[in-house]
């Protein structure tokens, strides 16, 4: 037996080893890679046999069943359950597929990496620990959510712009817009990465043509995909909206963030329906004391996810005999122009109030759902039990059911240290001149990752909720490139040694 296992390790030491040496993974280290999530995703399927779900979870099944064209979620990710539906109606099946499109996400960009940049054997291990030991991308591949898949395509969608950097070719051009198209249908949040795009193409080493292509191909892709959306939401409503439906209640929940601090007649409100739901708005603010009224849990959404708080008031006043989907419809106009109109004439307190919470939940985001599974409950909805063929709402489970919080609970600490370990990278490069010393296409790298990260803080502070898994795509990000940015001062400008990159 020890001689079958001393020869089983002479023969996967060597390939184990060379992993280690900024090379691109082997077929054979592909397989051993292969094997060993495998064996990850095994002994998390032992503690946590079934899904984990949430509102958005059942919301998502909710569309996919009845085939719905707009919802109000991207309809994106609910097409996806349908199409695997198809396939299977396995728990299990959606789950490893979820975790192992992620994970050749991550092999894709690794592999990218080892090409183009200098690294060295600790920001090597450093990334290779993040991309293939991390409990989280466990842990997010097993909701039913789009938050694992949105994330995969985050993550070829900017392998494809390294690419386009270093070697651009149609190919890459095609398949970066691709992946921005679906993510968009799933997430809108990928609704900035043509900005980021543009001026990778722009300081693209292709001829014109090839660069304008690139930059119109995305967004042509999704002018479809909005006008269809549009559509359907008026055709719930009466008003094209987009994006459809949640966007008008984020409006309004923003500026509810700041609406007591502010002076404002209900009566110059620019339609009665604003002037009426800012009524409800000062009597909810006037009856419920502030110590009643807890924050911190509802990640910037507390106005839209409290049943008592004003705009659901209003929904249920006007629109109690309608389907769910078609109430939020019919509300969200209403909202977005009454959350848009106080924005514009209070932008200070816009910003005391409401951004100044978000940035605190930006660099510190919050667990949220990651911190209990299954929201806490022994059962799941009978809607999901029907989708994936189960016979019983009853689920099991070996960890209790808050043991995903305690187990995660360094992530949003994790978090904040990469965002100021990103820019104290960034900072010494500067410092070297490395812009200015580095290759051309290391330079621009840099501050393509720079821009994005920017915009991304800027998108997820002025217009979004912040919870922790929004923020994974970006702290990926962050830990990629602050480790390679370090490694490269280091070992590069610091030490006055002629820059090359690896050979590609």
């Amino acid at each position: 037996m020890s001689g079958i296992a001393l020869k089983s390790w002479n023969t996967l030491a060597p390939a184990l080893s060379t992993v280690f040496e900024g090379k691109p993974f082997t077929r054979q280290q592909t397989i051993l890679l292969s094997i060993f999530l495998a064996i990850q995703f095994v002994c998390f399927k032992f503690f946590y046999p079934f899904p984990d779900f949430f509102g958005d979870s059942y919301n998502y099944i909710d569309a996919a069943i009845n085939n719905l064209d707009v919802n109000i979620w991207p309809i994106g990710y609910s097409i996806f359950l349908q199409i695997f539906h198809w396939i299977s109606n396995s728990a299990v099946s959606l789950i490893l597929v979820q975790y192992f499109l992620l994970e050749a996400a991550y092999f894709y960009l690794y592999q990218t990496i080892v090409r183009f940049f200098p690294t060295g054997r600790s920001t090597r291990i450093f990334i290779l620990i993040f991309f293939f030991l991390n409990p989280i991308n466990l842990y997010v591949s097993n909701y039913v959510s789009s938050d694992v898949l949105f994330l995969t395509l985050s993550l070829i969608w900017l392998t494809e712009l390294l690419w386009i950097n270093f070697r651009p070719s149609y190919y890459h051009t095609i398949t970066l817009s691709v992946a921005f198209f679906i993510a968009f249908t799933i997430r809108y949040n990928a609704m900035y990465y043509p900005l980021i795009a543009t001026v990778g193409f722009l300081i693209s080493k292709q001829p014109p043509l090839q660069r304008i292509i690139g930059i119109l191909l995305g967004p042509l892709l999704i002018i479809p995909f909005i006008i269809f959306s549009s559509n359907a939401a008026k055709q719930l409503s009466g008003v094209a909206q987009f994006p459809p439906i949640y966007g008008g209640w984020q409006w309004a929940n923003n500026a509810l963030y700041f609406r007591e601090y502010i002076q404002e007649d209900s009566n110059v409100f620019p339609t009665p329906q604003t002037a009426e739901l800012d009524q409800i708005a000062r009597n909810y603010f006037r009856t419920v004391p502030l110590e009643y009224r807890d924050l911190a849990p509802y990640v910037g959404n507390f106005f839209i996810q409290q049943r008592k708080a004003p705009l659901r008031q209003y929904q249920l006043k006007h629109f109690k005999s309608s389907e769910a989907i078609e109430a939020w419809a019919k509300a969200a106009p209403t909202f977005k122009e009454y959350g848009l109109w106080l924005i514009k004439r209070h932008p200070l307190a816009f910003a005391h109030y409401y951004l100044l919470l978000n940035c605190k939940n930006y660099f510190l985001p919050p667990l949220e759902k990651l911190e209990v599974y299954n929201l806490n409950q022994p059962e799941i909805d009978p809607l999901a039990a029907i989708w994936f063929g189960l016979y019983s709402t009853k689920i099991t489970y070996i960890f209790p059911r808050t043991f995903q919080g305690t187990f995660l609970f360094f992530c949003p600490y994790l978090f904040v240290f990469l965002n100021f370990y990103f820019c104290w990278s960034l900072f010494f490069f500067i410092k070297q001149k490395g812009f200015r010393r580095s290759p051309r296409s290391f330079a621009t790298t840099v501050a393509l990752i720079t821009l994005l990260l920017l915009t991304n803080f800027g998108f997820s502070v002025f217009a979004n909720i912040v919870a922790f898994r929004y923020q994974l795509f970006p702290m990926a990000v962050l830990l990629t490139f602050a480790l390679i940015l370090d490694n490269y001062t280091k070992e590069c400008l610091d030490e006055k040694l002629p820059v090359t990159t690896p050979a590609v």
